[in-house]
């Protein structure tokens, strides 16, 4: 596994739709070494702070191999590093191997995983394909979001190394079908929402769902 690029953007003001929308969405390649800190990486920002950035999306990471699906499918070729507004293009790391509550050493940087990534419009008015979510999320290309346990420096070529493996083997498509599509799976909905690194928000999302489907309200440790 390999950070293959780092990518950074700041917010800016774009028209869409005959009216104007902030997003931090369009990134791109930094060289050399960057700063990864607890809410993000340096020279990158966040639009809207409620559904983007914080503390378990500090960083958002995307494999490379989804990228070249992407212009394999759609048949593009401007689809290239940040493209998804990624900040770390990655390699080897496809959402059906990568586990809820893994943690990685990327160059002096201790990251853990937390969530699959959940599209949005602004992502439709990237690629400019009205619909295109639904076709992102039931790819089963969705990429990841990293929490920062230890701030630290990476770049470009950096080997990423599996410190810990995530409790309840729960992978980040997992995650994302028990969301989409597979929310009936009560049991694994409780292995899910028992995993730590797992972000209060959506607890309480998937407690929601086993409450409407009759269950006893669970609870955790507050982190």
């Amino acid at each position: 596994m390999n950070l293959v690029s780092v990518n950074v953007g700041m917010p800016k003001t774009v028209e869409h739709l005959g009216r104007k929308v902030s997003t931090g969405i369009f990134k791109s390649p930094v060289d050399g070494r960057v700063m990864v800190r607890k809410l993000n990486v340096d020279g990158d920002g966040q639009a809207d702070l409620t559904v983007h950035g914080g503390v378990y999306k500090a960083v958002y990471a995307y494999d490379l191999e989804n990228i070249l699906y992407w212009q394999r499918v759609l048949d593009r070729d401007d689809i290239g590093f940040g493209h998804f507004g990624e900040n770390f293009t990655v390699e080897e790391m496809p959402d059906d191997r990568i586990h809820i509550g893994d943690v990685f050493r990327v160059g002096s940087a201790l990251l853990e995983v937390t969530q699959p990534r959940v599209p949005c419009f602004k992502m439709e008015m990237k690629m400019d394909l009205p619909g295109f979510s639904r076709q992102f999320i039931t790819s089963g290309r969705l990429g990841f979001c990293f929490r920062v346990l230890e701030e630290g420096e990476v770049g470009a070529g950096d080997e990423i190394e599996l410190i810990t493996t995530g409790p309840g083997k729960i992978t980040v498509w997992d995650f994302a079908r028990l969301y989409f599509f597979d929310y009936d799976n009560l049991e694994k909905i409780r292995r899910l929402i028992r995993i730590p690194a797992v972000p209060p928000d959506w607890v309480r999302v998937f407690e929601e769902i086993l409450t409407s489907s009759g269950e006893k309200r669970l609870t955790r440790m507050p982190q």
